[in-house]
């Protein structure tokens, strides 16, 4: 298959699409008769703080940071924990990733109204943050989807959320390696050894991304790794009570 074949993307349908009962509806906008795109994997995922601080990274300090967490994890749509959710889907084909993000639409979903009325995030909302006093103090934008804006983010984003293993082997767009050792996860460390109440992120011929390998391989060793250590275990714990 040739590379531009295998271009992909994250696709992210966030609680508020979910509450609303929209996902019937942004599947049919997303399907392959609209985009001409294929589904690569797609899941229903519990997210995680660990998950969600990890897709937000660029965000991490700012204002409405917090309030981005609590919304990915679903704390702001649904008061019972087992409806917090999000369903995450990888599409795949020439021009993915501009493809999806034409459907989407602006980020802010008053710039959609106005500028392309029927696009997916047209259909959002802007919520006024408020700090303890009741002063508003910036918005969060409720926007339906999460799409990614580039190539080196869909890699980034597409490995944090879903593992080889839930991709096709035919649609593997990346490479991937099985592991060398069992390595372990626990309170934001790794160990190459079983501690009481670790989570094994991968036992010996699991088949990970070769980047994450790198990684893990690299921070049991000591030294310094490019991917962070959560970004590894996120995809490998998800869905993990």
């Amino acid at each position: 298959m040739e590379t531009k074949e295998l271009e992909q993307t994250l696709v992210l349908l966030k609680p508020d699409a979910l509450q609303n009962s929209l996902t019937g509806y942004l599947l049919s906008q997303l399907s392959e008769f609209h985009t001409g795109l294929h589904l690569s994997a797609a899941k229903i995922v519990s997210v995680s703080k660990l998950l969600a601080e990890e897709h937000y990274a660029e965000h991490k300090g700012k204002g409405f940071y917090d309030s981005l967490l609590d919304y990915i994890m679903g704390a702001l749509h649904w008061s019972e924990p087992w409806r917090r959710r999000v369903v995450a889907i990888v599409y795949q084909g020439q021009d993915a990733i501009k493809k999806i993000r034409d459907i989407a639409g602006p980020t802010n979903p008053h710039v959609a109204r106005d500028t392309k009325p029927g696009c997916i995030r047209a259909l959002g909302s802007i919520i006024p943050l408020k700090d303890a006093s009741g002063k508003v103090v910036g918005d969060r934008m409720d926007n339906l989807i999460h799409a990614s804006a580039n190539p080196a983010d869909a890699e980034r984003e597409v490995k944090l959320w879903f593992a080889p293993t839930d991709v096709p082997p035919l649609m593997l767009a990346w490479a991937t390696a099985p592991s060398d050792a069992f390595y372990w996860f626990k309170d934001g460390a790794l160990s190459t050894e079983q501690a009481p109440g670790a989570r094994c992120i991968a036992a010996p011929g699991d088949v990970l991304w070769r980047s994450d390998l790198e990684a893990l391989q690299k921070i049991a060793s000591g030294a310094e790794s490019a991917t962070p250590l959560g970004a590894v275990a996120a995809k490998y714990l998800l869905n993990i009570a």
